[in-house]
This record gives structure tokens, C-alpha cells and sequence, in this order.
């Protein structure tokens, strides 16, 4: 493989090593518009190592079966290779028991099943849950739900003109009626990175547990939820170079072990008469049905994956093209910036005057290049910098300054066009 090409975890991943890398995935071989493609989308979804595929693909033809219910060898081996699989993903976060790791379908059902199971469990008429400006829809809506059923409100924390959090608002807004403090590590739509420990520390001096959406976080920051102390952190496999449709969900044990099941079914049942049902322990209590056998398999590929390169090289080679996207960025006529904090991950967000986004997407596409347009699932952040969408720049550890450069390159000539 080309990861061991790399070296050891922790070296510095250059853009020859990226380069290489690059070969890894099948996808990012080919040609779009008769242009090689230049893949500037990681943050919506990442491209797939031929490691995870190949960990799909032989599970599939050697090892398919329904887990925990057979006694046959089929089901022994998918049953070990789905548990296999939440172990490695409790020791990639610093989870100290693998039970505190639910199998979810991605952080959007994951922070739904926390809102409404824990919500009905605690959450009454005139409690509070403290958001931010910052967060993504499905760390909004789901929240939002809970609380008309519940008569609870939501609070909201501002930013700044830079995309950082006001933390004197945080203070402000965080009472003894704080029920939860749901919070991105980072940012979509802006790649701010939030002083996660600040905020789970205050939180807890009220009694308030804490919930962290780290989508944006686990593929490129080495996690630890137990240094954190946060009470839930949430991430999905497809932006962590994984299959799409499985997600992680992390619950301190008390947390679990309190909340009422999410939904009901096979699986989460200890018996079950026409009188009534008690229910297992966590986390089966959490995965109702015949759960997505295949995706753990490949989410531990990609997990591999990304630790035999090591994520702090992956983090300081994104965050070293972002530096350089930016320094170059900002001698393009017409450009302004969304987002410029001073803590930031490899996500790079922009108006250009004149131009709508879309009409930018479209033209770099046809030159063979991927990026994100539109208002990526945070209206509000887009309310508050009163633009109606940005462009999205986003790096994984397959990008290269070539890559940037042609970039650049193609922003110049969609102003010469458009602007």
C-alpha cells in the first residue's frame, strides 16, 4: 500500500507523499470534462481507499451473514467482524468500554436518537439547550423538535465576524436551566475549530451534559472523548474516507444505560410478550433490526487507514494548504472570505462579487474540478454574514498545491467570465 510508503504515523505528509496517496483512490484516477479530476469536496464526503473498498468487497463474498443471531460460522465471522469493528472505533476516539459505541446510520440519526431519547427523558417546559450560530442543520432541527414536544427552548450562542465563537455570550446564555449543550468541533461551513474543553468544563460546572458533532473533526484531529470529557460525540464513516450510511455514536455509559430505547424492533429486546418488553443493555438497546453489517467492516478499514499515515501529519498537511489556498485566494479581485478564524481546519469558504456560487461550481467542474456550493446546511451562518450561499474549498490528504494552484487558477477565469 502507499500508506506504508508514507512512513510511521506523525511523519510529515508532503505533497509528494499526497501524490502518492492519491493512487489509493480508484475514484480520483479519472478524467471529468477531459480534465483530470481535482477532488476539492472532503467535507461533504470524502473519496474511498481501495483498502476500504476491498475490506466491502471480501466481507461480502466471504463472510455475509446476520449478526448475533446465528450459530453457523457465517454468522460467527460477521458477527466478530461488526464487534471487531466497534472496538477499533471505542480505541480511535479513547472510548474506554466499546458498549459506549452505538452503530448508527450517520451523525444526523445519531444526534436525533439523543435528542428524542434523552429528551424525553429530562427535558420539561421551560428547560433550555444552548446551541450555536455556527452548527449544522442536523445539530438544529433535531433540537428543535424535541422541544416542541417537551415545552423546552433553545438559546443560541453568536460569532464573530471571524467565525469564532462569542464565549462571553456562551457564559452568558449557560444557566441552571441548561439541559444540553449541543456543539461542532468544527465547523462546516466555516472549518472554525471550537475550544471543545472550555466549553465541556463550563457545562459541566452547571450540570449540563454536553454533545459534540464531530463530523468535521474525526478525519482530520486525533479525538480523545475521554481527555474531552464530553458526554456524546458523533461522527460519520463516509467523510472518514468510509462507506456512507454508518455513522458513530459515543455515550458516556450512565448516559446509555439511562436513556429509553430509540426505536423498537429485533435485536434491542431482552423478551418480549403482548403484556410487555424489556429491553437490552446498551448499546444493542440503540440498534433496532438487522443494523448495516458491511459498513462497520469498511469504517475499520478506513480507520486503519488513516492511522497508519497519522492523523497529526494528515491535520498539518490540510491545514498547510489551507494556509496556502488562502495567501493565494485573497489576490483574486472581488474575493471576501467566510470565516477566518484564527483556529481553523483544512476548509476554505468564499463570495466572489458579482458571481453567484453556483455559477462558480459550474465552470470549475467543467474544467474537472469539485468544489462545494451553496448554503451546506447552515442557513443560519449564511444569515449571519447575509450572503445567500458561499463556495466551499475543502482538502483531504489526497490534495497537493497543484491542486490548488489549478484552483486558483480556474477562480481567475470564472471573474474574467462572470464577474
Amino acid at each position: 500500500m502507499a500508506v506504508e510508503e508514507v512512513g510511521r504515523p506523525g511523519k510529515d505528509l508532503t505533497d509528494a507523499d499526497a501524490r502518492r496517496l492519491r493512487a489509493d483512490f480508484p475514484c480520483l484516477g479519472q478524467e471529468v470534462h477531459g480534465r483530470p479530476l481535482i477532488y476539492l469536496d472532503s467535507a461533504a464526503t470524502s473519496q474511498k481507499p481501495q483498502a476500504v473498498i476491498d475490506a466491502v468487497s471480501r466481507f461480502y463474498e466471504t463472510s455475509y451473514s446476520n449478526v448475533h443471531r446465528g450459530a453457523h460460522t457465517l454468522s460467527e465471522r460477521a458477527t466478530d467482524a461488526y464487534e471487531g469493528a466497534r472496538a477499533r472505533v471505542a480505541e480511535f476516539i479513547g472510548a474506554g468500554d466499546s458498549r459506549e459505541i452505538v452503530f448508527v446510520r450517520g451523525a444526523t440519526e445519531a444526534i436525533n436518537l439523543v435528542a428524542s431519547s434523552l429528551g424525553r427523558l429530562q427535558f420539561g417546559a421551560g428547560d433550555e439547550i444552548l446551541l450555536t450560530e455556527m452548527e449544522h442543520h442536523s445539530n438544529i432541527v433535531p433540537w428543535q423538535l424535541i422541544a416542541e414536544q417537551t415545552g423546552a427552548v433553545l438559546k443560541v450562542v453568536p460569532i464573530n465576524d471571524n467565525g469564532e465563537l462569542e464565549m462571553a455570550h456562551f457564559e452568558e446564555q449557560l444557566s441552571e436551566r441548561t439541559r444540553m449543550v449541543a456543539v461542532g468541533h468544527v465547523s462546516n461551513a466555516l472549518g472554525t475549530i471550537n475550544p471543545l474543553r472550555e466549553i465541556v468544563a463550563r457545562a459541566h460546572e452547571m450540570g449540563a451534559p454536553v454533545l459534540v458533532d464531530g463530523c468535521q473533526a474525526a478525519p482530520r484531529l486525533e479525538v480523545d472523548v475521554a481527555e474531552l470529557d464530553c458526554d456524546f460525540y458523533t461522527f460519520s464513516g463516509h467523510k472518514l474516507y468510509g462507506p456512507s450510511g454508518i455513522g458513530v455514536l459515543y455515550g458516556k455509559r450512565q448516559w446509555l444505560e439511562a436513556m429509553p430505547p430509540y426505536q423498537g424492533g429485533g435485536e434491542m429486546i431482552r423478551r418480549v410478550t403482548f403484556e410487555g418488553t424489556t429491553y437490552a443493555p446498551p448499546p444493542a438497546r440503540f440498534e433496532a433490526g438487522t443494523p448495516h453489517i458491511s459498513g462497520p467492516v469498511g469504517l475499520h478499514a478506513a480507520l486503519d487507514y488513516v492511522t497508519g499515515i497519522g492523523l497529526e501529519a494528515l491535520f498539518q498537511h490540510e491545514r498547510e494548504l489551507l494556509d496556502y489556498a488562502t495567501e493565494a485566494i485573497r489576490e483574486v479581485p472581488g474575493v471576501r472570505l467566510i470565516g477566518t478564524a484564527a483556529e481553523k481546519a483544512g476548509i476554505l469558504s468564499f463570495v466572489l462579487e458579482g458571481v453567484h456560487p453556483h455559477d462558480i461550481g459550474t465552470i470549475l467542474d467543467n474544467q474537472g474540478i469539485a468544489v462545494r456550493t451553496g448554503h451546506h446546511c447552515a442557513q443560519p451562518v449564511m444569515d449571519r454574514f447575509q450572503v445567500p450561499a458561499t463556495t466551499r474549498v475543502s482538502f483531504g490528504l489526497y490534495n497537493t498545491r497543484e491542486d490548488v494552484d489549478a484552483f486558483i487558477q480556474g477562480l481567475h477565469q470564472v471573474r474574467e467570465m462572470l464577474a
